[in-house]
């Protein structure tokens, strides 16, 4: 049957579970039949319903003229039948956060905004019922399974937005309707998609479009001149590191050996800091903690308990993990890898005090025509900081390679172990440099 998203929300309140994969089907859920290079939701949709799905959105007729649902009223009646599934599912998302109407903190950035979501998280997490995207659910399809899990209980929505391509954000904006958005940072990453670090700048900026277009509010790094000059005509709401006019929230690091210990304060203050030490590697999460400072204040969540969840948050999905071996002791950033997060990640190992220093990087991918250019100066800034070892993992590095692949790297450790070390992992996904993790 065919209806308006309107009818299809009064099935969504009756059953208010999403699921987009036929191996995974909640009891009265609604299974949307999603399509990918490799799949075709449409041909799971009976077998959703089989296992215990209320209805299947679907946007191929011919499932209705199979033999299974054609001798089936009951199966007839619960395929509701689109012209496009997934913009279905987009359309029932945001439609349901407008009806919900939660407060929604929209994020997104080239590094970092997996972290600094996480951490906006858990400050606001003190004083109010937060809902916030899980992992990097951060895409088409994630964003819009987030909005639909909003609920009349949460108070805050933080919803993370990834992009990989002109306009990508855009579309994720207008499902979203972000009230507040923030911008962790622009770098060079997916250049191939974007065409150059312009490209990226303009995508990311979509989302200031929209907080232009909407009378929003952006918090806004003070110190990134490359935000400052595309944030024309917003509300702002600032934090930094440098002293300026109008800030919230201003703070500096302390140390980072190897963990961030950082100080903090509303402004204008007459006390003293905060000191807070936290569980995050790396000099460069001292922009992220900022960040969720700065959004704490303004949602009025005591300086005290922003600074105990900022102490308390520990990362996970290998972003910037410490993990101590019997062996070594591993800073594990490999979930991905640009030119800018590898340089920050470089320059902050460079400061992190041990007897020996190793680093394995994976090569950076989807780089188009300035991958050659982009190898090369992280090859320059490995070799000026003069580590004790350096592996340089993918043909991008050229003929500075030193392993082929994860496999070649598994071999160089099983055939020779590094023992001692302090060791930087450091690379895209796609190089899977995580799986050397367990044998060091």
């Amino acid at each position: 049957m065919n209806m308006e998203i309107t009818e299809l929300y009064e099935i969504f309140l009756k059953h208010p579970v999403i699921t987009t994969d036929s191996r995974d089907v909640p009891q009265d859920s609604i299974f949307f039949a999603l399509k990918g290079e490799s799949f075709d939701g449409n041909q799971y949709a009976v077998s959703a319903l089989s296992q215990g799905a209320a209805y299947a959105v679907i946007d191929d007729p011919a499932i209705l003229e199979t033999p299974a649902v054609v001798d089936s009223p009951d199966l007839s009646a619960r395929l509701i039948l689109t012209s496009d599934a997934l913009t279905t599912l987009q359309l029932l998302a945001k439609y349901h956060r407008a009806q919900i109407g939660t407060t929604v903190i929209g994020i997104t950035g080239t590094n970092g905004k997996t972290t600094t979501k996480e951490l906006i998280a858990a400050v606001l997490s003190k004083k109010y019922n937060v809902l916030y995207t899980q992992g990097n659910f951060n895409n088409h399809i994630g964003v819009p399974k987030t909005l639909l899990r909003l609920t009349k209980e949460h108070q805050i929505a933080v919803i993370e937005m990834g992009a990989n391509h002109p306009g990508e954000i855009k579309t994720l904006v207008e499902i979203v309707l972000p009230d507040y958005g923030i911008i962790t940072n622009v770098g060079k990453a997916h250049l191939l998609g974007f065409g150059s670090f312009e490209g990226v700048i303009r995508t990311k900026g979509e989302l200031y479009d929209f907080l232009r277009a909407d009378s929003g509010t952006a918090f806004i790094n003070n110190d990134n001149p490359h935000l400052k000059g595309i944030s024309g005509g917003i509300r702002l709401v600032k934090y930094g590191q440098k002293d300026a006019a109008g800030l919230l929230v201003k703070g500096e690091a302390i140390e980072c050996n190897p963990f961030l210990k950082f100080q903090w304060s509303p402004q204008p203050s007459s006390f003293s800091p905060y000191e807070v030490q936290t569980k995050l590697i790396g000099s460069y999460n001292i922009d992220n903690v900022l960040a969720a400072a700065c959004i704490g204040t303004l949602f009025a969540v005591p300086a005290e308990d922003i600074s105990a969840a900022l102490s308390e948050y520990t990362p996970s999905n290998n972003r910037s993990q410490l993990t101590v071996t019997a062996d070594n002791q591993l800073v594990v950033d490999a979930y991905n890898a640009n030119p800018t997060s590898m340089s920050a990640a470089l320059d902050n190992f460079h400061l992190i005090q041990a007897p020996k220093k190793m680093c394995i990087l994976g090569a950076m991918k989807e780089l188009g025509e300035a991958s050659e250019e982009e190898h090369q100066k992280i090859i320059d800034k490995v070799k000026s900081y003069s580590f004790d070892e350096v592996w340089l993992v993918g043909a991008e590095f050229g003929s500075s390679m030193t392993h082929p692949d994860i496999e070649a790297v598994k071999a160089s450790i099983a055939q020779s172990k590094p023992q001692g070390y302090t060791i930087l992992i450091k690379g895209s996904n796609s190089t899977k440099l995580i799986q050397a993790v367990p044998l060091l």
